[in-house]
């Protein structure tokens, strides 16, 4: 071997080692933010470990400034409220579905009406609960097991009975919806509240047409 070819291989020997120096770097860097990390997990009553710990136990949780017990209280109110919506919106399109008698048109396109707006409360609920920190409905399934609307599953109703049935239960939910709204007052939450006063006013004006529609001539 020539004294030229020492020379040329030399420096890439230096840089082999230079850059083994650099990757021993990096492994290092990488060891002391692991140690460091399992360091603040281990710590006793680290306000980082508890949060971490409780993300981990509830990952879909929103942050919110409502209190852990706001959350919880309104979150069961207003899932309550939702899964009788959803009841309320399937026995109203029920009844329009299979509405009847010399008066079929007016009544259809009324119930329909109503169901249209009984749906486009769900999402704002659903999300309204979702945004507090809580979790809401899963399925058909879990709204059975929380709605209080009762459902008709009669072969048959006369027209008249379905309205006087529905206005009923609409008079009821604005009833529970003035208790969510206290809940939400109780625990200042402002924006949950002025959703509930809207729905409170479209659920009365549904009762109050239907009443309307239920009157016989005296």
């Amino acid at each position: 071997m020539t004294d030229n070819q020492i020379e040329l291989e030399e420096p890439a020997v230096d840089r082999a080692q230079q850059n083994n120096r650099n990757r021993k770097g990096v492994f290092d860097n990488a060891s002391k933010t692991l140690t460091g990390t399992n360091q603040t997990m281990n710590k006793p009553n680290s306000r980082k470990t508890s949060e971490l710990l409780r993300r981990r136990d509830a990952p879909l949780e929103t942050r919110t400034d409502l209190t852990a017990s706001a959350t919880k209280d309104i979150t069961a109110t207003m899932n309550a409220i939702l899964a009788d919506v959803f009841a309320l919106y399937l026995k109203t399109k029920n009844f329009h579905w299979h509405m009847s008698g010399p008066h079929f048109r007016d009544y259809h396109l009324l119930l329909d009406e109503h169901a249209d707006q009984l749906f486009a409360m769900t999402d704002p609920i659903a999300e309204r609960v979702r945004k507090i920190g809580g979790m809401t409905l899963h399925s058909i399934g879990e709204i059975a097991r929380t709605q209080r609307v009762l459902d008709n599953d009669a072969e048959y109703v006369e027209p008249l009975d379905m309205l006087a049935e529905l206005a009923d239960d609409n008079r009821t939910m604005a009833a529970r919806l003035r208790e969510a709204h206290n809940v939400c007052d109780e625990h200042r939450d402002v924006a949950t509240a002025s959703l509930i006063e809207v729905w409170i006013d479209e659920t009365e004006r549904r009762a109050w047409f239907l009443f309307e529609a239920t009157r016989r001539a005296s």
